[in-house]
């Protein structure tokens, strides 16, 4: 009996209702939690809104360094360059002589000696053989050399960063030169040689070159007007020679 009821029609239906039933049970089941879970959401991102509304404004005057002074607690404006920080004037680092070749980085100068044109680091200035050469302004000696091409030559520290080189030296220099002693604007350093292969058919010169944070720059632009005067006109160095 219990057996036709099961296959009865009835208990079928009754079945298929009790499984839709709970079909129905689970969706609404699914789709309340989903709304509970949406509205706490947007509840929450109510909340966290009106919170970053009402934080207070940030003091940036407690972020932002001061900017550095640039003045010395006596007032002085540390801007300024002071003596040690300043290319000196320079002197002229032979007693006679005139200017023969300029400083030429951009455009390229005649080389008698190497038949050639190239460029020239520094200045030279033609005076007699053996002339005495002094120092250009004070300083310190910083190397003393043998250059394949350039002959004996001699550098000195000066202030502002700025180094002289004086090339085609004579191989004997001047009695106390040394490397990293201290020498005076005018003080007799060396003389005029002949030991420049790359300038040798060329008349005895000095040549001097100017650096200045160890950049090449033109020594004429730190002479003093008389002097570039002197150095430019032919008529003192012939003169000094009998012509």
């Amino acid at each position: 009996m219990w057996k036709k009821w099961k296959e009865s029609e009835f208990y079928q239906k009754l079945k298929q209702v009790r499984v839709n039933r709970a079909v129905y049970m689970t969706a609404i089941i699914i789709l309340l939690s989903f709304s509970v879970i949406l509205a706490v959401t947007v509840a929450t991102n109510r909340a966290n809104k009106k919170g970053d509304d009402t934080l207070p404004t940030p003091d940036i005057s407690d972020t932002v360094p001061e900017a550095p002074s640039d003045t010395t607690p006596d007032g002085g404006n540390d801007s300024e360059p002071t003596i040690k920080d300043t290319v000196p004037e320079l002197c002229l680092p032979v007693s006679t002589g005139v200017l023969s070749k300029r400083h030429s980085v951009d455009a390229q100068v005649f080389s008698p000696t190497m038949n050639d044109y190239r460029v020239h680091l520094g200045v030279d200035i033609s005076t007699e053989a053996s002339a005495p050469v002094s120092a250009v302004a004070d300083g310190t000696v910083a190397q003393l050399w043998e250059d394949p091409m350039m002959g004996w030559c001699l550098a000195i520290d000066h202030a502002g960063d700025s180094v002289s080189v004086y090339k085609n030296l004579a191989a004997d220099f001047a009695e106390g030169i040394a490397v990293g002693e201290s020498v005076k604007a005018g003080q007799i350093i060396g003389h005029v040689g002949d030991t420049a292969m790359m300038e040798i058919a060329e008349e005895p010169h000095l040549h001097l070159e100017l650096t200045v944070g160890g950049i090449q720059v033109d020594p004429m632009e730190y002479f003093s007007e008389s002097v570039k005067t002197a150095l430019t006109e032919d008529s003192i160095y012939e003169s000094e020679n009998g012509k």
